[in-house]
C-alpha cells in the first residue's frame, strides 16, 4: 500500500498493483498522480466506489487539462473522468462535483452534465459556486428543472440577477421561492418583490425571509407591514430602514395585538386567523356579517374575481388594509399583479364614492338570488 502510494513508483508496477485485491492498495494507486492512464481506465471500472472515488478526486483536478489533450494518454485520462461523472455511486459523482465546484477553467461540458445531476449533493455545489454556468445555462435549469430541488439550488446562487429571481418567482415552486427570498444577493425587481408579499400573507415562513432581507424598498416595507404575522412585528419595527411613521404604525399593532390577547377576538382578528388557515367559508361569512351585505354579495365578489369589490367590502366592513389584502389574495385567490396595494400612508387605493358604488352593485345579484 506504502508503495502504491509513492509518487516515485514505476507506472509499470503500478500498474501491476492496480490488480491487487485489496481495495486500500488498489484505491492508493488511484490517487497517485504517477500512475499511467492505462491504469486509470483500468480503475474507473473498479468494482470498489471507494476506489473510483480516488481516482475521480485525481483526474478531476486535472479536467481543465485532459479536456483539451490531443495525445492518447491524455484521452483515455478524459475518458475515465467523464465515465465517473456519470457512475452509478452518487459519492463517485460528488467527489468530483466537490473538486470541480469552485474551478474558474473547469470543462463547461463537465459541470453543465453535473449540474443536471438528479442527486442533490452532487448538483447544487456546482450550481451553487461554479463560475462556469452562464445566466442562460441556470435560466435554462429554471426552465426545465432535471428534478424538483434544482430550482431551490439556483435560488440559493449568491449574486442572482433579476432576470433569474422573476424566472423562479414564475415557476411558482414554494421552496424555490422562499430560498429566494432568503438569499441576501438575490437581485429582485420591486415589482416582483411586491408580488410575493402579496402571496406571502399565508406563508409565515415568506414572511420570516422578507423581514430578514437587507433591503427592502419602502413600498415593500409598507405592504409587507400590513401582511406580516402578529409575531413578527416587532422583528420588523426593529429594522434601522424603516420610516419613522411605520415604525409607530407597527408599534401601535403590537400594542393591540397584547391588547386583544386579553379580550375577546374581534371580527378582523377572526378574519386573519381564517386566511391563515385558508378557511374560505368562514372569511367569506365574516366578511358578509360586518359589512351587512349578503354571503353571496360576498361570493359574488369572489365569482368576478374583482379587487376592487373586495377591498369595498373590507372596507364598510370596517376592516384594515392588511384584511383586504388578506381578502384579494387569499378568498378571491387573486393574481399578485392584479391585487391593489394600499395608498400613500397606507391609505385605501380607492375613494370612498367608488366603494360604495362597489358595494351597491354587488348588492343587486345578491337580491336577484334571493
Amino acid at each position: 500500500m506504502a508503495l502504491a502510494a509513492l509518487p516515485g513508483t514505476q507506472p509499470e508496477l503500478l500498474y501491476y498493483l492496480a490488480g491487487d485485491g485489496s481495495p486500500a492498495v488498489r484505491g492508493a494507486v488511484a490517487g497517485n498522480a504517477a500512475a499511467p492512464a492505462q491504469t486509470d481506465r483500468l480503475l474507473a471500472k473498479d468494482a470498489d466506489p471507494a476506489v473510483r472515488a480516488a481516482l475521480g478526486r485525481k483526474l478531476a483536478f486535472r479536467a481543465a487539462s485532459l479536456s483539451i489533450a490531443e495525445d492518447r494518454l491524455g484521452a483515455i485520462a478524459w475518458q475515465a473522468l467523464c465515465s465517473l461523472a456519470e457512475d452509478a455511486a452518487i459519492h463517485v459523482r460528488a467527489v468530483i462535483a466537490e473538486e470541480l465546484k469552485a474551478m474558474p477553467d473547469a470543462p463547461h461540458d463537465l459541470i453543465l452534465r453535473l449540474a443536471a445531476d438528479a442527486a442533490m449533493e452532487v448538483a447544487e455545489p456546482v450550481i451553487r459556486l461554479s463560475p462556469m454556468l452562464s445566466e442562460e445555462d441556470l435560466l435554462a435549469l429554471v426552465a426545465a428543472p432535471p428534478v424538483p430541488n434544482t430550482l431551490a439550488a439556483v435560488a440559493r446562487r449568491p449574486g442572482l440577477t433579476e432576470r433569474l429571481s422573476d424566472a423562479i418567482t414564475a415557476s411558482a415552486d414554494e421552496e424555490a421561492i422562499g430560498a429566494l427570498l432568503a438569499n441576501p444577493s438575490a437581485a429582485i425587481r420591486e415589482q416582483t418583490l411586491d408580488g410575493l408579499i402579496v402571496q406571502a400573507a399565508t406563508r409565515i415562513g415568506w414572511q420570516e425571509r422578507l423581514v430578514r432581507r437587507p433591503v427592502l424598498p419602502p413600498r415593500a416595507q409598507r405592504a409587507l407591514a400590513l401582511c406580516i404575522a402578529g409575531h413578527l412585528l416587532e422583528r420588523l419595527a426593529g429594522r434601522p430602514d424603516l420610516a419613522p411613521d411605520l415604525v409607530q404604525q407597527l408599534q401601535e399593532r403590537v400594542e393591540a395585538r397584547l391588547v386583544e390577547g386579553a379580550a375577546e377576538a374581534p371580527a378582523s382578528a377572526l378574519f386573519e386567523a381564517a386566511a391563515l388557515r385558508g378557511d374560505h367559508a368562514v372569511m367569506a361569512r365574516l366578511l358578509a356579517q360586518e359589512a351587512s351585505v349578503a354571503v353571496q354579495a360576498v361570493e359574488e365578489a369572489v365569482r368576478l374575481r374583482s379587487a376592487r369589490a373586495l377591498i369595498s367590502l373590507c372596507w364598510q366592513a370596517g376592516f384594515s388594509m392588511r384584511c383586504a389584502l388578506l381578502a384579494q389574495s387569499v378568498l378571491g385567490q387573486l393574481a399578485p399583479g392584479v391585487v391593489l396595494l394600499p395608498g400613500p400612508d397606507d391609505t385605501w387605493p380607492l375613494s370612498s364614492a367608488e366603494m360604495l358604488w362597489q358595494i351597491e352593485l354587488l348588492a343587486e345579484p345578491a337580491v336577484r338570488a334571493l
